[in-house]
């Protein structure tokens, strides 16, 4: 049902990071699209950088990969997994790309001679991508989640816009805050002070937002709605319990068991279709009655930052091995390995789980540590998967201790090894030279071609797929004879064969590599064929 012009959702966050703004972007499309209400949602990151690339994992958690190449925010890897469907640069938005863009048409004589101000040529520019958005999806709503909190400095842009364009159309646009309220030890009650100051923060802003939604470990309580609904200047009905609960799967049904989506089609007057959201409760119900148990051990270097331990830079691993995990009837107990203590202390700690995985990563911290875990893997006959640095790192380990190719390794980590089994891509050293690093690896969806008769294709049911990408290291094709010769089977490859997509390993229960991050398109009811078959090797 296109609308004539699109109407526009914006969701902030405040009091602290990390609140969910991004699940509940996701929730609120997943039930306005139960509806026949088509969405596009947008992120708006605060920071500098032209995309997510160039950042640390454990400074930002995952960076996502979208079928054009755009390396962007994790949030954007969430809409994906729970519209299903494919998103693009157009959804991402970075405080770097506006100022670029602007700059960039002021040094052309873009703006005619006119002194260039952040108000309103920035504003200008980040509703033009807004537009741009809106008109490439062809959606009826625009759903816009404003990174960071209410009240910093950097996104300040992204609030005034919204403010602009809430003036200029009151009518086809609706603000939603998502709030927490806490509960201290000492006190044990949901405290609504931090929310009520957060709101106080955005109206100082010139918005009223139009819902409430309150995080929070347990359901807001009457006397909670009651203060916040006169202190925030919101009924009542439109303040949303959004508490903690056992999977983000779960979060659309909360939001609907309150008719959620229903009071944001009344505020932006669209008339709903007919609500279908049986497939979701089934598989929501199918994750609650998971009868048995299947343990993963993830072994990789970005999980910790200080004193903790962070699940963020590996968020579509974990949800890939969970959508396997639950399609076999399992409940999936993931444990983060880091691979500097294999150095240390060895495998040991490896017996216990049913299947290793090794994902992706760059450089050289810890990666004799990952190809000890490939060794033993290959070895104890325990199912594994390497995703893109994991290929790599099953490549050294069988070269090194099946072919004898002593001290074999990457080019990335050792320039100088007499075996080189895996090599910069040839168009990317002038890149390095230059050190240009930004957005010039090997980006986005590529097909490959699966060797008949192999355990990939059998997976993937079909003989050519498309899998998504971000490396700038190949296997070295000098070795490709050698390695076979002594059973490592590249079972695809670049449709120009120039390329090594996957491996498997003959005779194993289930040794599969990818160069690629299949990761990334896994879906809540459609598995990621590898995670699919890992986990049922793992459970057999």
């Amino acid at each position: 049902m296109q609308q004539q012009k699109p109407k526009f959702i914006f969701v902030s966050g405040g009091v602290i990071s990390g609140l969910g703004k991004g699940i509940t972007v996701a929730s609120i499309s997943r039930l306005l699209s139960s509806r026949g209400v088509s969405v596009c949602p947008v992120k708006c990151e605060n920071y500098l950088n032209i995309d997510s690339g160039t950042i640390r994992p454990t400074e930002h958690g995952e960076v996502f990969v979208c079928d054009d190449g755009i390396e962007c925010d994790q949030d954007l890897g969430h809409y994906e997994r729970f519209l299903d469907i494919p998103l693009r640069r157009a959804n991402f938005i970075t405080m770097g790309q506006i100022y670029q863009t602007v700059i960039d048409r002021e040094r052309h004589m873009g703006y005619d001679g006119e002194d260039v101000e952040a108000i309103p040529h920035i504003c200008n520019e980040i509703m033009r991508r807004f537009d741009e958005a809106a008109q490439q999806s062809k959606a009826d709503v625009v759903i816009i989640e404003l990174g960071g909190t209410a009240g910093e400095y950097q996104n300040v842009f992204y609030y005034e816009t919204a403010r602009m364009m809430r003036r200029k159309n009151p009518e086809s646009t609706t603000h939603i805050h998502v709030v927490y309220l806490p509960v201290p030890a000492s006190i044990g009650e949901l405290k609504s002070k931090p929310a009520q100051m957060s709101v106080k923060m955005l109206n100082s802003m010139g918005i009223q937002p139009d819902f409430l939604v309150c995080r929070a470990e347990r359901t807001i309580d009457a006397p909670r709605i009651n203060t916040l609904s006169r202190n925030c200047g919101l009924e009542k009905d439109d303040i949303i319990a959004n508490p903690d609960v056992p999977s983000i799967y779960e979060v659309p049904l909360v939001f609907e068991d309150q008719g959620f989506a229903d009071k944001i089609l009344a505020k932006l007057s669209i008339t709903p279709g007919k609500q279908d959201m049986t497939e979701w409760r089934d598989f929501v119900s199918r994750i609650k009655k998971a009868s048995r148990t299947v343990k993963i051990g993830v072994v990789g270097k970005y999980f910790t930052t200080g004193d903790y331990h962070l699940e963020d830079s590996y968020v579509s691993v974990i949800e890939a091995i969970k959508h396997a995990a639950w399609a076999h009837d399992a409940k999936p107990l993931i444990s983060w390995v880091d691979s500097e203590a294999i150095e240390r202390e060895g495998t040991d700690a490896l017996e216990k789980f049913d299947a290793i995985i090794v994902p992706g990563g760059f450089g050289a911290r810890g990666t004799e540590g990952m190809i000890q875990t490939v060794r033993f893997a290959r070895e104890k006959n325990k199912p594994y998967l390497g995703l893109c640095f994991g290929l790599h790192m099953a490549v050294i380990e069988f070269a090194r201790n099946v072919c004898g190719m002593q001290g074999a390794n990457t080019t990335e980590i050792d320039p100088e090894t007499n075996y080189p089994v895996i090599s910069l891509l040839e168009e990317q050293h002038s890149r390095m030279e230059k050190s240009e690093y930004g957005a010039t690896m090997r980006l986005g969806a590529f097909p490959a071609v699966l060797k008949e008769g192999s355990l990939v294709r059998k997976e993937y049911g079909r003989s050519e797929i498309s899998e998504r990408h971000r490396h700038r290291y190949e296997v070295n094709p000098r070795f490709i004879e050698q390695l076979e010769s002594k059973g490592l089977v590249f079972s695809g490859q670049s449709p120009d064969r120039k390329l090594m997509e996957f491996l498997e390993l003959l005779g194993h229960r289930y040794f599969v590599a990818t160069q690629a991050h299949p990761e990334f398109k896994s879906r809540p009811m459609k598995p990621s064929p590898l995670f699919d078959g890992l986990i049922r090797a793992a459970l057999s």
